[in-house]
């Protein structure tokens, strides 16, 4: 991570992106505990953590990524976003728009706005990304 990068994901965390992290852990734990949400909570575990310190990363398809089909990519995983998106999307899609928008109002707040825009994208349709470098 670059010292650029640092700078953005301190001042990140302190411009909301500690309290979106502490929601996809929420929403990951919840779905740890019924058991039959283990593969959406390990996906939500993961972009808690991207969420957290999301400058230098990215979330990229990971059928482009890798270049071959999986599990999480084809029929399954379309049907996967959907149950996500009926119990945990919306909500945090929902609260990273929020965010977005109060950051917006300031000058300082719009890169920062624009990432919770990006993450309210992936908070919709999580299944099938993959966090990498940038």
């Amino acid at each position: 991570m670059g010292p650029f990068s640092l700078l953005f994901n301190l001042l990140w965390i302190v411009f909301g992106g500690f309290w979106m992290a502490v929601g996809w852990a929420i929403a990951a734990v919840i779905m740890a505990i019924t058991i039959i949400g283990l593969p959406w909570a390990r996906a939500a575990f993961t972009i808690a953590a991207y969420t957290l310190l999301p400058f230098g990363q990215r979330a990229v398809p990971r059928d482009e990524y890798f270049g071959r089909d999986d599990i999480g990519t084809g029929t399954l995983g379309f049907l996967g976003n959907i149950i996500w998106f009926v119990l945990a999307g919306w909500w945090l899609a929902l609260g990273h728009l929020l965010t977005a928008l109060l950051l917006a109002v300031t000058i300082i707040g719009i890169p920062f706005a624009w990432a919770h825009l990006k993450l309210a994208g992936l908070a919709l349709w999580p299944i099938g990304k993959v966090i990498v470098p940038a």
